[in-house]
């Protein structure tokens, strides 16, 4: 799937099951609700917390996509095409970062 075919199918979810999309500010809310989820499940899985017992049936996959799925709502609301943004900030980052890494000690 295509970033853009992906915007579309979200977009004819929210129109078809979702009814509508939430506001901007709403969704930015969720948004920040899942990326601690994320958080709270790498914290517990690749870090040092441990998992309660609550937390172990946790699918990082599934909170992972929950992100990508309220990130594209607000580039659907916002009239921003992920593709277009993406590319232009890959190539923002590589002249940026050309060299950055490359010599950067801590790295190596």
């Amino acid at each position: 799937m295509h970033i853009s075919e992906a915007q579309t199918i979200v977009d004819k979810w929210i129109n078809e099951i979702g009814v509508r999309y939430f506001s901007e500010l709403t969704n930015m809310a969720i948004l920040t609700e899942e990326v601690g989820e994320v958080a709270r499940i790498i914290a517990r899985k690749y870090g040092d917390q441990s998992f309660k017992e609550s937390d172990k049936n946790f699918d990082l996959a599934d909170e992972l996509a929950d992100v990508l799925f309220v990130l594209i709502c607000i580039a659907n609301q916002t009239g921003i095409d992920l593709t277009d943004a993406l590319q232009k900030n890959l190539k923002k980052k590589t002249i940026r970062d050309f060299d950055r890494h490359k010599n950067n000690d801590k790295l190596v």
